[in-house]
């Protein structure tokens, strides 16, 4: 009887492990795109943005503003791949500075910086994948 209870405990410590470790697919991609975004912002955003997102001065704005990047999620993957010319105001300040694109950034790269930097600075928002960019360029063209 012992070893029932024991072999049924065990089976059933284990089916939840498994059970656990195939539920989480979506958190185990997040965390991919965050490290790889971390990676990607470094060498090809940071000398801008700062390696806290700040900014620099009244030249290139801050990625800290939750509401600035909630609101316009749906341009980002635009605003990485094919710049931003123009005015625009982030946290109530006004910018009127050229961000060059980056045609050589992968879908799959620019996926990676938006959840990377829609994570980090303050900044809690979802996930934001592969699909999603592809579709978001199509939409800015």
């Amino acid at each position: 009887m012992r070893n029932k209870l024991l072999y049924l405990l065990s089976t059933l410590f284990a089916g939840v492990l498994v059970f656990d470790s195939c539920s989480n697919e979506l958190e185990l991609n997040y965390q991919r795109y965050f490290v790889n975004g971390k990676g990607l912002y470094e060498k090809n955003c940071q000398n801008c943005h700062g390696a806290n997102g700040e900014g620099l001065g009244k030249l290139y704005p801050p990625l800290t503003d939750t509401a600035f990047l909630s609101k316009n999620r749906s341009s980002l993957a635009c605003m990485i791949k094919n710049g931003l010319k123009g005015k625009m105001s982030v946290n109530n300040v006004s910018y009127e500075t050229e961000m060059p694109g980056n045609t050589a950034l992968a879908d799959i790269d620019i996926a990676q910086i938006i959840v990377y930097i829609t994570n980090s600075f303050g900044n809690k928002q979802s996930f934001y994948d592969q699909k999603q960019v592809v579709a978001d360029i199509k939409g800015c063209q």
